[in-house]
């Protein structure tokens, strides 16, 4: 099957399963902006994150056997609780490996969804080798976090949706910023709007400093991040982008975005004053880059995925001192 046969394939599977997220605007966001910004919620989404709908995805894909036996993942958060929730709706055990570090909020949400969570220290130890190790050890179903078609598939139904939804609002061009990480959602987006909706052009957002995609899309060459941690943005860090998704952005993306932690803080606390959502700061450097970067937009629209909300009340607090 062709990679849009997977997404469609995916959307079929996914259907009354995931929501679909509505898309949002402002007339405050659009001042600041000096265009249409139209925003995709995916923090709405089941488990807070666009991240339910490829583990629905690639478990759903499963053969019957492989899902009795198990799944195993690993994650800094929404990935992690996307599949414990998806494995626990299918009758599937699900292990997650995640960092030590990573958000509480999200290492409790992990566990009361029915995961068994592994913790690891990032800066010495690798997420890959524990993950490989276990499945062999107990049999299980590994699932990477982006680097997976069936998992890319699930994603890119959110760029199914954005195509029918800007069709209604009448907007046939803008780009489409995405908060990036490994390229899931990206790729995934970038291949359902190749085919449905070819004026728009997904660009890749992420945090200065850990800005493998955005180099590596400007070098044609993936490129690594010195650091593993350190980024109020957790959901977005990863080494580099990914081998299946970088030849996808390579082809399909537009240049990308970095903002810094403070701008992915003020896009929350504008998110929340304006469109009465809550982000957390990996899930906001979309909505920072079109309100910081417009300089680099063209058009009269840009659409913003929002990608996820599970944050910590301490950083929401920190974002909210924007707001005085």
């Amino acid at each position: 099957m062709s990679s849009l046969d997977l997404i469609e394939a995916a959307a079929g599977r996914l259907k009354g399963h995931v929501r679909e997220t509505p898309i949002l605007t402002s007339p405050f966001l659009d001042e600041i902006a000096g265009r249409r910004v139209l925003v995709k919620p995916e923090c709405l989404q089941h488990t807070g994150s666009f991240k339910f709908r490829g583990a629905w995805s690639a478990i759903s894909a499963l053969s019957e056997a492989d899902r009795k036996r198990g799944v195993i993942a690993y994650s800094s958060g929404n990935h992690a609780q996307g599949i414990a929730h998806a494995a626990s709706l299918h009758g599937t055990a699900s292990v997650i490996v995640m960092p030590s570090d990573a958000p509480q909020l999200k290492i409790n949400n992990t566990r009361a969804l029915g995961g068994e969570v592994v913790l690891y220290d990032r800066a010495n130890e690798s997420r890959e080798d524990i993950g490989e190790r276990l499945a062999s050890e107990r049999g299980l179903t590994l699932i990477r976090p982006y680097d997976e078609p069936q998992v890319i598939a699930g994603q890119g139904t959110t760029g199914l949706e954005i195509a029918r939804q800007a069709a209604s609002l009448g907007v046939e061009t803008a780009d489409v910023l995405v908060c990036c990480g490994g390229g899931g959602l990206t790729s995934g987006i970038a291949l359902a709007l190749e085919r449905h909706a070819p004026g728009l052009r997904a660009r890749p957002c992420e945090p200065e400093g850990f800005d493998d995609v955005k180099r590596s899309l400007a070098t044609g060459h993936i490129q690594n991040n010195a650091a593993s941690s350190g980024n109020i943005c957790d959901a977005i860090l990863t080494p580099q982008p990914g081998q299946i998704t970088f030849p996808i952005l390579k082809r399909l993306c537009g240049p990308g975005f970095s903002v810094t932690e403070e701008e992915a803080l003020r896009a929350m606390a504008l998110a929340f004053l304006r469109l009465k959502i809550v982000l957390e700061p990996g899930g906001a450097v979309s909505l920072a880059s079109a309100l910081f970067r417009s300089d680099e937009i063209k058009g009269d629209a840009v659409i913003v995925v929002a990608s996820g909300g599970n944050t910590d009340p301490e950083v929401f607090g920190k974002a909210l001192e924007f707001l005085t």
